[in-house]
């Protein structure tokens, strides 16, 4: 029996220990299971680039559940957009990436394949059934931003929003270095609504265990959160510069976490007006990091509160790289077993916390793969934190 691995997209707090995971699971099954990965996703799969597990690893498979990263490498490949895999060399002109991924699977003798990706992954791996239908592929859905249909909880999620947390502790000290300082925790993801708003819950929940000395700079709202920007969530700015500027008045800082993905639409357009251009990844989405929403946040309150000084700071690559939490390692080890024991049986689909299913961990099926789903604010630990912060809904 030989076994593939196959990362895909960003990193997250997952991908190494589900390869260890997955190992451990096959090997108390069968010992003389073969073990390759391709080498940073899918390039590595077109390319025929992979590595063998050798056995001194596979004894030693419990060391990858320690480990943020992946042990075999990412990329961004979208195997259905054939002009771009053409451009970066990955196959010839006339050739299909679909069919020369399933081909290469097939060369190689790989009888299960395990995707271990967000949605833009398994969706992609659900082609890779149709075109070899002598391989089984079993993906495990990975996204720190918890935005896949239909699940309930993405692997990795759990350990990003509270590794964003954390790095927010260290940086809330910032509101002692200047007086009306206005702080911006930018919270790395396309859809990261469920994200940047469980970071903020998460380090609230921090601030509470924590002795406060309010006689001196040190008292609770300095070091609390003032906002939550998240896309799902419509904005009035007008009320928002009115409440904040209030605030500020009061405790001299602002503290505001804002989702990467808020009011990307708005930032797209004044970039399109102006003649400027919007780069775009392989998968079509605007690459985040070129028009810089933080900065454009930053931009719009600076002058309306009246800050003598303003800090931007991403988490994303602090949290998306950090080793899962004991949460994570239980969601994963669950995950990795179920993910062999469908395999061994021959039945393909992604492995997760079904929401159709009252979030029961099970196979599902390719076809209800689909990213982008939105975080739901009228959930009540939510709105509890909306209102405690004061912030109009």
């Amino acid at each position: 029996m030989k076994i593939a691995f196959l990362t895909a997209g960003g990193i997250a707090p997952c991908l190494s220990a589900s390869i260890g995971s997955l190992i451990n699971e096959y090997r108390s099954r069968d010992a003389s299971a073969e073990f390759i990965g391709y080498l940073h996703g899918y390039k590595g799969l077109l390319t025929g680039n992979s590595i063998s597990f050798p056995e001194e690893s596979l004894q030693n498979a419990d060391a990858l559940l320690s480990f943020g990263g992946s042990p075999i490498g990412n990329s961004r490949v979208k195997l259905t957009n054939v002009d771009d895999c053409i451009q970066k060399g990955f196959i010839s002109v006339g050739e299909n990436p679909v069919e020369a991924a399933a081909g290469q699977l097939v060369k190689d003798g790989v009888d299960i394949l395990h995707t271990i990706g967000g949605d833009d992954t398994n969706t992609m791996a659900a082609e890779i059934v149709k075109a070899a239908d002598s391989v089984t592929v079993v993906g495990l859905p990975k996204t720190v931003d918890n935005d896949v249909y239909p699940i309930h909880q993405t692997l990795g999620a759990a350990t990003a929003a509270e590794q964003s947390a954390v790095f927010f502790e260290n940086i809330a000290n910032e509101n002692t270095t200047s007086s009306r300082h206005l702080i911006i925790h930018e919270v790395m993801g396309r859809n990261c609504g469920w994200l940047t708003a469980a970071s903020a819950q998460k380090y609230r929940e921090k601030l509470s265990k924590r002795i406060f000395l309010p006689e001196l700079l040190i008292s609770r709202d300095r070091w609390d959160v003032d906002a939550v920007y998240i896309p799902e969530l419509e904005i009035d700015f007008e009320a928002e510069y009115t409440r904040l500027k209030n605030r500020m008045n009061e405790k001299d800082s602002i503290n505001i976490f804002l989702s990467e993905g808020a009011g990307t639409e708005t930032i797209v357009s004044e970039m399109e007006a102006a003649g400027q251009e919007v780069i775009r990844d392989a998968f079509g989405h605007v690459a985040l990091d070129t028009i810089q929403p933080g900065k454009w946040f930053a931009g719009q309150l600076k002058d309306k509160l009246d800050a003598d000084k303003v800090l931007v700071q991403k988490s994303g690559y602090f949290a998306r790289s950090a080793a899962p939490s004991e949460e994570d390692l239980a969601l994963i080890e669950q995950s990795a077993s179920l993910a062999a024991e469908s395999a061994l049986a021959e039945n393909s689909g992604v492995i997760g916390m079904d929401e159709d299913k009252d979030n029961a961990l099970r196979l599902i099926e390719f076809d209800r793969i689909k990213g982008g789903k939105p975080f739901d604010t009228k959930q009540g630990w939510f709105q509890k934190m909306l209102k405690e912060i004061g912030q109009i809904i």
